[in-house]
């Protein structure tokens, strides 16, 4: 999956010499907490959050005594180096870059205009979709040695118990190198009897443990 197919086009902007009244407005108007701050070109050149905004706007408590802070220009706050991505960048390459860069949300560029924008919530929206999460069915994950072939077994188990595979994740076991982890999300409410299936084939099934079977 391509940041293309999950980012949003129609991206609420301001120029760097709006206010930071307007980006409160914007914000409240717009129910959003990021604004990419561009210039006639729609090059971004700054990013400003609701953060942002609350650092430089007066407590609630003292809203009366500097209403002077709120006509400042966002290029006063806003941030310039901004990261921005690509349409064709692939989802999980962002998801990483959110994690190490500890951002919030990415503007994306194309020939130099901004064309989107991807927030924390949409990459979040995007992975419940591709795990499947938000439909019917169980989880169930497997201890695996990291060799070829095992992914192909286990889905010949899932397969002869005509069960639908939602999707599957893979993770290390960091207790042990030589084996990873399957996370496997089938279409099916009661996974006792692949459980059973996928024990007398000899594989490790950590989760469901359901009382009572043997491990």
């Amino acid at each position: 999956m391509i940041v293309e197919e999950i980012m949003k086009t129609n991206v609420a902007t301001l120029k760097p010499t709006d206010t930071i009244e307007d980006a409160v407005r914007l914000m409240e108007s717009k129910r959003i907490r990021h604004i990419p701050i561009i210039n006639n070109g729609r090059k971004v050149i700054g990013l400003v959050t609701d953060r942002d905004i609350k650092e430089a706007t007066p407590s609630i408590f003292r809203k009366e005594e500097h209403l002077e802070d709120l006509q400042k220009p966002l290029e006063a706050i806003m941030k310039k180096n901004v990261i921005t991505g690509h349409p064709l960048d692939f989802v999980e390459e962002t998801a990483a870059l959110f994690y190490e860069q500890k951002i919030s949300c990415l503007p994306v560029v194309q020939d130099g205009r901004l064309v989107g924008i991807v927030t924390e919530t949409d990459l979040l929206y995007t992975l419940v979709e591709l795990t499947g999460a938000h439909q019917p069915g169980s989880q169930i994950e497997i201890k695996v040695p990291n060799r070829t072939g095992t992914l192909y077994e286990i889905a010949q188990v899932i397969r002869n118990r005509k069960a639908n595979i939602q999707s599957i994740l893979v993770y290390p076991d960091k207790k042990d190198d030589g084996y990873k982890i399957l996370v496997i999300r089938v279409q099916t409410m009661n996974p006792v009897g692949l459980i059973h299936d996928l024990k007398a084939e000899g594989h490790h099934v950590l989760w469901p443990n359901i009382p009572g079977m043997p491990i």
